[in-house]
């Protein structure tokens, strides 16, 4: 059994309504990341603690759910909430969320369950971005189910065990201050800042706060611009105050090189572009901060930003540099520059994002014949940008050179069309390519030379497949 204690909802039981969770019908395990059970001290096979993912308890306390609102879409929602699923305690420090166990008091136009698409999604990308060293929630298992759920069409009902230091969100304390809940929105900032955030206690313990919020939030943006991953529905509900990555839905690797790539095909706008990922992301931390209004002036603010978006571009320089492998002079405008420049031309010979990078792993660059060089030499900024590029680098023995960018340029992400496939093969009952694709985005640096395929861009087929938020 799992050894679970009360987490924040015990605490703070005004922020959660109890529920109970409703079980999947003769459930059965799709994935497990062994990984993580071993990091949560789990060593029992996973059979054993079945009835308790599945929502059946023994819990320590009751399932709670959790309220909370947020900007979707740039429009306010009074009242949100977690409508699919439970907490049921912490394990490790670490909170316990059954995504897809619901009805819960929150559910709205369905009947609170998660699908096998959706469920499996989720545990293929929170551990696939964690092994990238992306801040992200973590998915323990995966179980799937007969139970049928009704969503664009029937699919098959199942529960993703999704794991997180902190569910909280931008949203609960939009939820306190726009519901006129003042005291209780203050009760819940001084948990969050002596549980996740005891370094910002001092004198000025708001300022700091916050501004530890602006640096993870940017510090994880900076991350997903330099891996080529789309968030897809960055409405302010779904912003962790520990900058994690978490509410997956309509996300995606980039496949070609594309800029305004937007995976949402009811994001009509194209508000939640990859390339809009770092102003949407000031802009929801301007949300937050009106949620604590009585705190801010504008001297405040314009330190925020100033932080915001310094430590977005250092951070995004860091990863570059590390990509490219680029000297890390105090030129940050040429660096930039030459990264701009690399990814226009990427963009125009319609390169793929992840291939193109890989290349740097088996360059050699004081030769002009070159894997870098056979992608792009037909555009024509080519000649002009490799002699920048060559006048910033980082050079030194070739080898070593060429093996600290293999493993800042992943061999494996999970595309799209991936996912799509592990998850037909998993309706069908056969859980080996969930395995093996897992067990390959554990290991996303390295060859997987029995599953070349993973490595591969997709067929023109599977560019660009159309994503919902039920995704």
């Amino acid at each position: 059994m799992l050894d679970l204690r009360p987490g924040i909802n015990q605490a703070l039981p005004e922020i959660a309504e109890q529920v109970t969770p409703v079980p999947l019908e003769r459930p059965f395990l799709i994935g497990w990341s062994e990984v993580l059970a071993t990091e949560l001290g789990l060593k029992a096979e996973p059979e054993r603690y079945l009835s308790q993912l599945n929502g059946e308890g023994p819990f320590p306390v009751p399932a709670t759910a959790q309220v909370y609102s947020g900007h979707q879409f740039g429009g306010y929602t009074p009242r949100l909430g977690d409508g699919r699923g439970c907490h049921i305690g912490e394990l490790g420090g670490m909170e316990l969320f059954l995504k897809g166990s619901g009805p819960t008091p929150f559910s709205r136009g369905g009947d609170g369950r998660a699908v096998i698409r959706s469920a499996l999604r989720e545990f293929l990308a929170s551990e696939a971005l964690h092994h990238l060293g992306i801040n992200s929630s973590r998915a323990l298992a995966v179980l799937g189910s007969q139970t049928p759920v009704y969503r664009e069409q029937v699919e098959r009902g199942a529960i993703t065990v999704r794991v997180s230091r902190s569910h909280l969100r931008f949203g609960h304390f939009e939820y306190l201050k726009h519901s006129d809940r003042v005291a209780l929105r203050d009760r819940l900032f001084e948990y969050s800042l002596h549980r996740d955030f005891s370094h910002c206690q001092g004198d000025a313990p708001f300022s700091a706060w916050f501004m530890a919020v602006v640096e993870r939030t940017a510090t994880t943006i900076a991350d997903w611009q330099a891996a080529g991953f789309v968030h897809g529905v960055l409405n302010s509900d779904n912003m962790s105050i520990l900058g994690e990555t978490f509410d997956y839905g309509p996300f995606a690797f980039l496949n070609r090189c594309d800029p305004s790539y937007v995976p949402n095909h009811s994001d009509e706008q194209g508000r939640y572009a990859f390339d809009q990922q770092p102003g949407i992301g000031w802009w929801n931390l301007q949300r937050l901060a009106l949620a604590f209004a009585e705190h801010f002036d504008d001297a405040l603010i314009q330190q925020a930003l100033s932080h915001y978006e310094t430590t977005l571009v250092n951070r995004y320089l860091e990863r570059m540099n590390g990509r490219l492998g680029l000297e890390a002079s105090n030129d940050t405008q040429a660096r930039l520059d030459l990264i701009s420049g690399l990814i226009q031309m990427m963009t125009r010979q319609q390169s793929d994002f992840h291939q193109g990078f890989r290349q740097f792993a088996h360059l050699d660059p004081e030769q002009e014949d070159n894997p870098l060089a056979q992608l792009l030499s037909q555009d024509p900024d080519w000649q002009s940008w490799w002699r920048q590029y060559r006048q910033q680098l980082n050079f030194g023995n070739l080898s070593e050179w060429q093996q600290q960018r293999r493993y800042q340029n992943p061999n494996v992400v999970l595309r799209t069309h991936l996912a799509q496939q592990a998850i037909e093969a998993a309706e069908k009952g056969d859980m080996a390519l969930v395995k093996h694709l897992h067990q390959a985005l554990c290991h996303p640096y390295d060859d997987h030379p029995d599953f070349p395929h993973f490595s591969e861009a997709p067929p023109s087929w599977a560019q660009h497949l159309p994503l919902s938020c039920s995704s």
